[in-house]
C-alpha cells in the first residue's frame, strides 16, 4: 500500500554532513540561534522524523534555558556553563544543528577533569510558563549561604566539611590555592575551647592556684 503523500517517517538517527557527525534521539544538540550574535541553542533530541520522500528533516527537541534566559535571570550562583532543562518543545530543521554537545548531571559536571567547550550541566528542569524551578531548593554554603557555583574556588573545614569562598573568610584567592588544612572560625573557636578544657582537666592535682589578695 502507497505511503499517503505528506505523511511523517520517524528516523532512528540522521548523519549531519556539516559535522559528519551521526545524531539520534537522546542526543544533546547546538542549535542555531535566531541572532547571529548570540550562541546557540542548548536543546535535546527527542525525536527525529522525516517526509515520505526522506527529503526534509526535522528535529522534536527540548530546549534548555541558560540562566539569562530564564524569568528570573543570571544569578550569582550560576555558573557559566549551567542550563535548565524545560518543558519547552519544538521541532527546528535538522539543518539548523550546529553541533553536538554533553549535558551533564550537576555532580557529574564538577569531577571533569577539564571542562570542555562542548560541557554543560543541569541541575534544575525549568517550568517555561511559571518561570519554577524544580527542585525549588538545593543546599547552600559558606557564611553567605548560596548553592555552589563550580566556576568559584572554595576552600573546607576539615571538621564541619563546610565550603567557604576566601572572600568571604577574608582570604585571598592565592592564599587559598595554597593552603593545605583549613577550619572555619566556628571550627577553630570549638577546638580551642576543647585544648583548653583538656589542659584543664590534665593538670597534676597537686597543682596549687594562687589568688590575688583582695585589697582592704
Amino acid at each position: 500500500m502507497a505511503r499517503p503523500r505528506g505523511s511523517k517517517k520517524t528516523l532512528d538517527s540522521y548523519f549531519v554532513k556539516a559535522l559528519n557527525k551521526l545524531v539520534r534521539p537522546g542526543d544533546c544538540v547546538l542549535m542555531r540561534p535566531i541572532e547571529p550574535s548570540k550562541p546557540p541553542y542548548v536543546a535535546r533530541i527527542e525525536k527525529i522524523e522525516s517526509d515520505s520522500r526522506g527529503a526534509n528533516v526535522r528535529v522534536h527537541v527540548r530546549w534548555y534555558y541558560r540562566p539569562e534566559e530564564s524569568l528570573g535571570g543570571r544569578r550569582q550562583f550560576h555558573g557559566s556553563k549551567e542550563v535548565f532543562l524545560s518543558d519547552h518543545c519544538d521541532y527546528q530543521s535538522a539543518d539548523t544543528i550546529e553541533g553536538t554537545c554533553n549535558v551533564h548531571s550537576f555532580k557529574s559536571y564538577t569531577k571533569l577533569d577539564a571542562v570542555g567547550n562542548e560541557d554543560f550541566f543541569c541541575r534544575f528542569d525549568y517550568d517555561s510558563t511559571t518561570g519554577a524551578f524544580n527542585p525549588d531548593r538545593v543546599a547552600v554554603y559558606c557564611k553567605c549561604e548560596m548553592p555552589y557555583n563550580p566556576d568559584d574556588l572554595m576552600v573546607q573545614c576539615e571538621d564541619c566539611s563546610d565550603w567557604f569562598h576566601p572572600k568571604c573568610i577574608d582570604m585571598t584567592i592565592e592564599d587559598a590555592q595554597k593552603i593545605e588544612h583549613f577550619f572555619c572560625q566556628n571550627c577553630l573557636s570549638e577546638a580551642q575551647k576543647k585544648i583548653q578544657n583538656s589542659r584543664a582537666t590534665s593538670r597534676p592535682s597537686d597543682t596549687k592556684v594562687e589568688t590575688k589578695r583582695r585589697r582592704r
